[in-house]
């Protein structure tokens, strides 16, 4: 039997609560509309930077319309399997698919005659569950601009995107690009270049039930 030599807290249940706790302790979130709260602490304690609140944005009643679409069967799809290995299944509300397209074995030939990145490529064919879906974009600002293309050329509208592509190279802009679109397609997104698999997963997470359960 193990030793124990180090002197650390081992309850589950007791870690979860206070580390709710400490993010509402350490979190500014009296700007935050009320129905957005539960995905900014969801997404805190997915990245432990209680600063990136500032950052966050979000069009109107977005999550509870998010909500209501998973409420009623739609599919989530994620641009990578990182942020698809996230989403909890058992927080979905009506055993909602989650898709991504990204393995696909058509998509290198796709991103090749696009001439994009195979990410960007996958979100093509996202095409026929896209309408009234919750999108979930945490990796490649690539797949956020190819939607927001594919969305002005007449794509079906998706209930939600969740917008957190991580990067130095177009993830900043791809998000200004998503906050500025004039599509009518409600969002929540993080300004900047911060963002990422495990932000993406937390934002789905909250959208699927509003209570901070693990």
């Amino acid at each position: 039997m193990t030793e124990e030599s180090y002197s650390y807290l081992r309850d589950p249940a007791e870690i979860y609560r206070e580390s709710f706790a400490a993010i509402r302790r350490e979190t500014s979130l009296a700007t935050l509309d009320e129905n957005l709260i539960p995905l900014a602490l969801r997404v805190v304690h997915a990245c432990a930077m209680p600063e990136i609140v500032s950052d966050l944005s979000a069009s109107p009643h977005a999550v509870s319309k998010g909500r209501a679409a998973l409420e009623n069967g739609a599919p989530v799809l994620t641009d990578v399997e990182m942020v698809a290995h996230g989403v909890i299944r058992n927080r979905l509300p009506n055993d909602n698919p989650v898709i991504c397209t990204l393995t696909d074995k058509t998509v290198p030939n796709l991103a090749q005659s696009l001439g994009t990145t195979r990410s960007a490529a996958a979100t093509t064919l996202w095409e026929p569950h896209l309408a009234g879906a919750v999108v979930a974009i945490g990796n490649a600002p690539t797949a956020l601009f190819h939607l927001l293309e594919g969305l002005q050329s007449g794509w079906p509208k998706p209930a939600l995107i969740l917008g957190f592509p991580v990067g130095f190279i177009g993830a900043a802009e791809s998000k200004a690009a998503l906050i500025d679109s004039e599509l009518g397609v409600p969002f929540v997104t993080l300004k900047g270049r911060r963002g990422g698999s495990a932000m993406a997963a937390a934002a789905v997470n909250a959208v699927a039930a509003a209570e901070e359960s693990a």
